[in-house]
């Protein structure tokens, strides 16, 4: 299994740096690993699917989005909106859960996600709240874990 899953919150913090996240995204693409899951979400998530819609030029990977709820963009104001739907445009694969929003489906979403792949890429601030929770679940699985 060469595939790795990213998760990280919504809002980044300002110790953030989209080079490192680049960086790790280009060294695993160059260690091997072919498919990323990214669960779609505003933020870190949004962030890591616009880097690997770039290292497509330069590695052969494939991009799977995780969508929880058909209507996950529902909430999002038009440029949110207009930015999800690019972004699901350069993936190559897409993978609905539910086809409304459903308590628990955003759990259940990132544990299919880990449970798919043999690396998580975490950017994690808190201790608490759905990245929390992702890496955790991964820890529980034993999956290798590689932390911005």
């Amino acid at each position: 299994m060469n595939a790795c899953a990213v998760t990280g919150h919504r809002v980044l913090g300002k110790n953030f740096s989209a080079a490192k996240l680049e960086k790790a995204l280009r060294s695993l693409a160059a260690e091997g690993i072919d498919t990323f899951y990214c669960g779609m979400a505003l933020g870190f998530d949004a962030l890591c699917c616009e880097t690997l819609a770039r290292l497509k030029g330069e590695f052969p990977i494939k991009i799977v989005a995780c969508i929880p709820c058909a209507d996950q963009s529902a909430r999002y104001n038009a440029r949110e909106k207009r930015r999800y739907e690019q972004l699901l445009s350069v993936c190559d694969e897409k993978i609905v859960l539910h086809e409304r929003y459903e308590q628990g489906c955003m759990f259940e979403r990132n544990r299919y996600m880990v449970d798919r792949c043999s690396v998580l890429l975490a950017y994690l601030e808190n201790d608490r709240g759905g990245t929390f929770y992702t890496v955790n679940y991964a820890k529980k699985r034993e999956k290798r874990i590689i932390f911005l």
